[in-house]
């Protein structure tokens, strides 16, 4: 193949995963008509379409969508092999994407990130906060946060953070003229703010367990959000009962502004987890990652 070609394939790449000429042309440095001929000059070789153009959007056709995973994939290996090359450097370097919750980014992964890149310039991280369980091969992450027991199974995961514990919140004056709820299933009889979950496309069903059983209530109220910042802003001005993580509700708590509810009922689950590719060979800039960001119980 002709460095021509695999440049023109580069560039299709990166509009694909924009899904814009716009954000893709800044992304490679080049301007937008260069990379929209480039683009053009590539279906006129392959003689079809591979992309979909609106006037507000770009989206892959078929046969662009398959180009896609088979590029994804081979470009992350090569650009695997091109960072390993940072081992004959003096200090490590390397550009990392890492995608994660907002709540994983806020509590474990920035803390830990913003004392070390202080010492290692040379290392560009990008983090890109998003609730939705995204591919990270197709998507070229190179690793991703979510919970333990969301990892997908043929991808090396390492633990960052302990054990998560949601709990039910609410701000005092929910139970001015009632009483609180006794069990988890009185919860389908009091205001909850919901929270939207991208990947499955509905609400989050509340998790419970107490005793060896387990089960889920899925709540109705006036509000609901993607993210839980909104939902604890929520809760804090009385609009609901709120299933949130423990550790951002602790000072309101202590403070009094608000209460937790059916603590008995509610469980651990596993903690974050820093997960990537098993075929990934980590450099020493991602092992140096991997070690700052590792939980010590």
């Amino acid at each position: 193949m002709r460095r021509e070609e695999l440049g023109d394939l580069t560039a299709f790449l990166t509009v694909a995963e924009e899904r814009s000429f716009t954000r893709a042309a800044a992304r490679l440095g080049t301007s937008q008509s260069a990379l929209s001929y480039t683009v053009r000059r590539l279906e006129a070789r392959l003689g079809m379409r591979l992309l979909t153009r609106t006037t507000r959007s770009v989206a892959p056709t078929q046969a662009g969508e398959r180009l896609l995973g088979a590029l994804g994939p081979a470009i992350g290996d090569i650009e695997a092999v091109v960072a390993a090359l940072s081992e004959f450097r003096d200090k490590p370097a390397g550009s990392f994407r890492i995608t994660a919750g907002q709540h994983a980014i806020d509590t474990v992964l920035w803390p830990v990130l913003s004392r070390l890149l202080k010492d290692y310039p040379d290392i560009k991280v990008e983090l890109n906060a998003e609730s939705a369980l995204t591919d990270i091969v197709t998507e070229r992450f190179d690793a991703g946060v979510r919970l333990g027991e969301q990892v997908e199974k043929d991808m090396i995961a390492v633990r960052i953070a302990p054990d998560a514990h949601m709990i039910v919140v609410a701000a005092p004056s929910c139970f001015e003229t009632r009483a609180r709820p006794a069990t988890p299933r009185d919860l389908t009889h009091y205001r909850c703010i919901n929270l939207r979950l991208p990947t499955y496309g509905g609400f989050y069903a509340w998790e419970f367990a107490k005793d060896g059983e387990e089960f889920r209530v899925r709540v109705d109220g006036q509000l609901a959000f993607n993210g839980v910042p909104q939902i604890l802003a929520a809760a804090l001005d009385g609009y609901g009962l709120a299933f949130v993580p423990e550790d951002v509700c602790t000072k309101p708590i202590a403070e009094g502004r608000l209460v937790q509810l059916l603590a008995d009922w509610c469980p651990r689950f596993p903690g974050y987890h820093l997960y990537y590719p098993s075929r990934r060979q980590p450099t020493p800039a991602f092992t140096l990652i991997l070690d700052a960001l590792r939980y010590r119980s």
